[in-house]
């Protein structure tokens, strides 16, 4: 078996101890002091890996649209009816609420502050799951047009920025809600992301 490079592991070891992190601390909160602190190497050498913390997150960013490709290639390679497809991606986006969580709260300070070849190795991973959805669409959909499918994509990828602040409001948004007797429903990643898929699908 072939064993990873020592620079790969160590790259790993980082982004684990940022999203560990980040399941407990907002972003502002997260530190490259506290990513130091949860790995086995000083704070230094992680510099000789990422420039800024925005760095760290964008490639934990792009790690997660990489295994969403993974699911969305399972799903490409299925015969599925057009009228499951909303489920099923729904579910494929259940397991990635980091990815929407990112998607939804920090993309801009994570791109603002990151080099350019990160940003480009980011893009790729959110490109390669545009071209995996749009290869679904034409399988699911095979009567729709190049034009139709454009507007489904940018309809479906605007969507998932607003899924997990719906999923996760904050009990300060919920108290602020009541007092101004805004009406809400708790709703899941899975809920939210099937009724919009399937309206968006239809």
């Amino acid at each position: 078996m072939a064993t990873r490079e020592p620079a790969a592991v160590r790259e790993e070891e980082i982004l684990n101890a940022c999203e560990k992190l980040y399941r407990t601390m907002n972003f502002r909160d997260v530190t490259i002091k506290e990513i130091g602190a949860e790995t086995s190497f000083s704070r230094p050498s992680i510099y000789n890996y990422f420039r800024t913390k925005e760095e760290i997150f964008l490639r934990l960013f792009e790690r997660e649209y990489l295994l969403w490709c993974d699911d969305l290639a399972a799903i490409a390679d299925e015969k599925i009816p057009a009228d499951a497809l909303p489920e099923k991606l729904a579910r494929s986006l259940e397991k990635r609420e980091l990815m929407l969580k990112l998607l939804a709260v920090n993309l801009y300070d994570m791109e603002e502050n990151s080099r350019i070849e990160r940003l480009v190795s980011f893009k790729k991973a959110y490109g390669k799951s545009v071209e995996l959805f749009d290869e679904i669409l034409k399988k699911a959909f095979p009567a729709k047009t190049d034009k139709e499918r454009r507007l489904t994509l940018l309809a479906a990828f605007q969507f998932l920025h607003g899924v997990y602040p719906y999923a996760h409001a904050t009990p300060k948004q919920i108290e602020a809600m009541d007092t101004a007797g805004v009406p809400h429903e708790p709703k899941t990643v899975y809920e939210l992301s099937l009724v919009g898929l399937e309206m968006i699908l239809k």
